[in-house]
C-alpha cells in the first residue's frame, strides 16, 4: 500500500473516532449537570435526541424522590403539562410538540436538591409518531438507562465532578490518543526482512 493512501485512511480512522465518541455518549434522553450539590436550588436541563426517522412528539419525565421541582422554562413548540401528586407536589411533566428526526431538544427546570446525598435517576418516556415509545427507564449500563445525577456535598461536587462531560471527554482524549498511535503505525518505515 503506498504511503498517501495509508496517510488518508489512518487521518480517516482518526477522525471517526473522535467524531462518534461524543455521539455515543449522547445517544440517549440526558438530564444535565450529572453532578449537583446537596441543599441548593440547580437548574436541570433534559436533552433529548431524535434517533429515529419519524418526529418525537411527547417527552415524558418522572422526577425523583427528594428532588423538588419548582419551575419550568417555556420550550417554543412545545407544550407542558406539570403532573402532581394529592399534595400538589409536582412528580413529573409532559412535553408535547414536534421534533425532527437528527435533532434533539432541550427542556429546562427548577428544583431543590435533596439536603442530603444521593444518586438520583431521571426515568424518561419518549413516544415517536408511529407509536413507539422508548422508556429511557434501565440501570446504568443497559441499552436505555435513565439519566441520573450524583447529588454530592459543596466540597465533593468541587473536587470530583466525574459527571457526563468531563467522562465524555475523557474517553475522547483516550480515543484521539489512540487515534494517533494507529497514524504513526501507519506510517512507520518498513524494515526490510
Amino acid at each position: 500500500m503506498r504511503l498517501p493512501l495509508k496517510v488518508a485512511l489512518a487521518a480517516v480512522a482518526a477522525s471517526t473516532i473522535v467524531l462518534a465518541v461524543p455521539l455515543i455518549a449522547f445517544a440517549h434522553a440526558v438530564v444535565f449537570p450529572k453532578v449537583s450539590t446537596t441543599g441548593t436550588f440547580e437548574r436541570y436541563v433534559l436533552r433529548v435526541p431524535n434517533e429515529k426517522t419519524v418526529a418525537t412528539t411527547r417527552v415524558e419525565i418522572r422526577f425523583p424522590a427528594g428532588v423538588r421541582v419548582t419551575s419550568f422554562e417555556d420550550v417554543p413548540g412545545w407544550q407542558l403539562e406539570v403532573l402532581s401528586d394529592s399534595a400538589k407536589h409536582i412528580t413529573g411533566a409532559v412535553w408535547t410538540g414536534t421534533l425532527a428526526p437528527q435533532r434533539f431538544v432541550e427542556f429546562p427546570f427548577s428544583a431543590a436538591n435533596p439536603k442530603t446525598e444521593a444518586q438520583v435517576a431521571w426515568p424518561t418516556l419518549q413516544t415517536y409518531a408511529d407509536g413507539e415509545v422508548v422508556e429511557w427507564t434501565g440501570p446504568e449500563g443497559s441499552k436505555r438507562p435513565a439519566s441520573s445525577t450524583s447529588i454530592r456535598t459543596a466540597a465533593e461536587s468541587a473536587t470530583g465532578s466525574g459527571g457526563g462531560v468531563a467522562g465524555t471527554s475523557l474517553v475522547s482524549w483516550a480515543a484521539l490518543a489512540l487515534a494517533l498511535i494507529a497514524t504513526g503505525l501507519a506510517l512507520r518505515p518498513r524494515t526490510q526482512a
